[in-house]
């Protein structure tokens, strides 16, 4: 959602912050939150990791790396607490082997074709790091960096980035930042900001990796899925859409009713086969653009776990872990094959650059980019 404010500045807000990251000892508090040194990058630049906990059902670990949400654990409907996300083991892991586990994707989540589009006449050429298109910000998108403490306490982390012009090709000096909160009904919400200098795109979303059963349980195929969207968008062999926004009414990516994902994941669907399984992005069933609405719900049968998912946001990427093949191993000691979790990452569309009938992700100066997402958790 992009609202009309007073411009601050492309640098306003972050440097004040500054030093908020717990650069000595191993544990602490710094800006208000409990805090612990995890390491360092190969340039030397400290990486914190953050506990949140509303003190009853729900707690969250989060890294000043990528925003990366490293845990989070619920209880299932014994009692018993697990972590529902996927991550790596240690923080080398993620600098060299991630696949995106938990980290905020940006400037641009998702694929633009050719890595490239023109804005207000001008051709912009982004890095081509998923065959021949951009994905997920490019190279070094923001999964990849190191963002600033803005403010941090035992429910609640914001954490900034100034993303310079031209960082991976994009246009303007963009301000972003990314809230994470724990709340009072076992929910993690997921507050995005952002201004710019310069018109620019953005899209940004979360990149999670949800399996209900635990970490590292296994596969995610009888995990029950409904999406509240009677449209998605089909994808030529490169993953970019066509451009047709389907109906998804006597297909496979039908699931306006709960369904589970291994029911038709391996149907002979065009669609399937091109993705190796679910990697579509799906049109929300919105009242109105930008309302905090339901946009799906996930059930796992052994655990109770249900996990709700909320957005302002007009899409969502259903991906069920088709491309993880073992090469990661998890803080469970095991490897991650394919379908050992899935994500729902809230977005605008994928390459909606270069596709005017999507919902535009065009951001000006005197505007301000505001989203948000929320998963709720709780067993039936």
């Amino acid at each position: 959602m992009v609202r009309r404010v007073a411009d601050p500045g492309p640098s306003a807000g972050l440097e004040a912050h500054q030093g908020g990251i717990l650069t000595e000892g191993t544990e602490g508090v710094a800006a208000g939150g409990v805090a612990e040194r995890l390491g360092t990058t190969p340039d030397g630049t400290p990486v914190a990791r953050y506990t949140l906990a509303n003190g009853r059902g729900l707690r969250a670990r989060v890294l000043t790396y990528g925003c990366v949400v490293e845990r989070l654990e619920v209880p299932d409907r014994e009692g018993r607490w697990g972590n529902v996300v996927l991550g790596c083991a240690s923080l080398g892991d993620y600098l060299t082997k991630s696949r995106y586990f938990g980290a905020v994707v940006g400037r641009y989540g998702n694929r633009i074709a050719g890595g490239r589009f023109r804005l207000d006449g001008t051709e912009y050429r982004l890095a081509r790091n998923n065959g021949g298109n951009s994905l997920h910000g490019g190279e070094r998108g923001f999964d990849k960096r190191v963002w600033e403490v803005l403010s941090a306490d035992e429910r609640r982390l914001s954490l900034g980035h100034l993303s310079a012009d031209g960082e991976e090709g994009y246009p303007g000096a963009l301000q972003v930042s990314v809230t994470y909160t724990v709340t009072d009904d076992d929910a993690l919400r997921i507050d995005y900001r952002a201004t710019t200098d310069r018109p620019t795109v953005l899209n940004l979303t979360n990149h999670s990796y949800f399996n209900l059963a635990g970490e590292g349980s296994g596969e995610v195929y009888d995990h029950q899925v409904t999406i509240n969207a009677g449209r998605y968008a089909p994808v030529d062999a490169g993953q970019i859409p066509t451009g047709e926004l389907a109906p998804v009414e006597g297909t496979p990516f039908d699931f306006t009713r709960a369904c589970s994902i291994g029911k038709r994941i391996r149907d002979p669907h065009p669609q399937l086969l091109i993705g190796h399984g679910y990697d579509h992005n799906y049109v929300l069933d919105k009242s109105a653009p930008g309302v905090l609405e339901p946009a799906a719900l996930v059930e796992e049968p052994t655990s109770g776990r249900v996990m709700e998912v909320l957005t302002t946001e007009p899409g969502v990427q259903f991906y069920s872990g088709n491309v993880l093949d073992g090469g990661v191993t998890g803080p469970s000691g095991r490897a991650y094959g394919k379908g050992a979790g899935l994500c729902l990452e809230t977005q605008h569309f994928p390459d909606s650059p270069n596709q005017p009938h999507f919902p535009s992700t065009v951001l000006r100066p005197g505007e301000e980019f505001t989203s948000t997402t929320v998963f709720r958790f709780h067993t039936n």
